[in-house]
């Protein structure tokens, strides 16, 4: 019997940099892993990506290229039985036909920029991804009560916490001039909402304390390593890190700091969290549900408060640095994919008896 098909697309997502990269190379990885169990079904993978990623998830699955004409124009994929668009701002549309078409939704964060051109269009294309959706995904509680509030999505709806990245076992490569000194650690692809200013801020008003700031070798944090320049002798921005040298960081660092202002989940907070490294996080959106009482907040973002809640929490944090790993591994990379591996099952398993029959 010739396989049907679950088609899960990226759509135009250019890497696997910053955490809708690591998002998607997760899901796609651990998908891949199982592809002799779908196969076993009768179901086969395939990946809706551009053409220089295919290959990415191996020899096991299908790809199929990203058009940009697939956001406009009807098409058709064969045996198409599940469409699941992995992220919201991909408005591909379904091919012709698909029965189940599922959305992971990672945030409605255009809510909390400032209002633009930018965040008008995010809105716009999150809606869209929804409309052309009859089953959510959220990939946190607070994600899914965000747009039960404000949008109005048919269908099913499901929270499927991400999972997070051990690398404490991971190897290691230190980082010159940092071996033996405390230091604060933050790492993101530093656009607006992760209020990295804050700690600028900070660092300006605690001149005797060193604090590291890593993100990808292009966008805002370009940006901002290239505007600090030599004025800060107390923050290093580091562009670019591979996961050995991050590992390092979350390791030897004394606290992670990541006040971010909208998340739809938090993956880099977890990272720490598995080395049982202290966190302080923003009380906004998602953090408080991922870090739970394993983790500090900031009240506000000035430097003196800010200052005073690492001050009076680090101490706390440090002596709990087991309860700190267990919380961490509440999110975990496998059991996500056995959550949207059973949600395939389920939605497929609901067809109507003809498709049924072929899947």
């Amino acid at each position: 019997m010739t396989a049907s098909v679950i088609g899960i697309s990226l759509g135009h997502l250019s890497s696997f940099d910053a955490g809708l990269g690591e998002f998607a190379r997760r899901l796609g990885e651990g998908l891949a892993g199982r592809s002799a169990a779908f196969r076993e079904n009768k179901l086969r993978l395939c990946f809706h990506m551009p053409e220089h990623l295919h290959g990415a998830f191996g020899p096991e699955v299908d790809y199929i290229a990203y058009r940009p004409r697939h956001r406009f124009v009807p098409w058709r994929l064969d045996r198409c039985v599940l469409w699941h668009n992995t992220f919201q701002h991909n408005v591909t549309r379904p091919p012709t036909a698909v029965p189940q078409r599922m959305l992971t939704v990672h945030d409605l964060n255009y809510r909390y920029a400032r209002a633009g051109l930018g965040s008008w269009r995010d809105a716009l294309l999150t809606r869209i991804a929804i409309a052309r959706s009859n089953c959510l995904v959220s990939i946190s509680d607070y994600v899914g009560e965000d747009v039960l509030r404000h949008i109005i999505a048919r269908g099913r709806r499901v929270t499927i916490h991400n999972g997070a990245t051990d690398l404490s076992d991971a190897p290691q490569r230190a980082v010159d001039g940092l071996v033996g000194q405390r230091f604060f650690f933050h790492v993101s692809r530093m656009a607006p909402s992760k209020n990295v200013q804050s700690i600028i801020g900070l660092a300006r008003s605690w001149p005797e304390r060193t604090f590291v700031l890593a993100g990808p070798a292009w966008g805002h944090s370009k940006q901002l390593h290239d505007e600090l320049g030599d004025s800060l002798p107390n923050v290093r921005v580091l562009l670019g890190i591979d996961d050995a040298t991050k590992a390092w960081l979350l390791g030897h660092c004394e606290a992670f700091l990541f006040p971010s202002l909208a998340e739809g989940f938090g993956l880099p907070p977890l990272e720490a969290m598995y080395f049982g490294t202290p966190v302080f996080l923003s009380r906004l959106t998602s953090l408080p549900e991922i870090g739970g009482s394993q983790a500090a907040y900031f009240d506000d973002f000035s430097p003196r408060s800010m200052r005073a809640t690492i001050e009076s929490e680090l101490p706390r944090l440090q002596a709990q640095r087991d309860d700190i790993r267990s919380r961490a591994r509440l999110f975990d990379w496998s059991a996500c994919i056995s959550r949207y591996t059973r949600l395939y099952g389920e939605l497929i398993s609901g067809l109507a008896p003809r498709a049924r029959a072929a899947a």
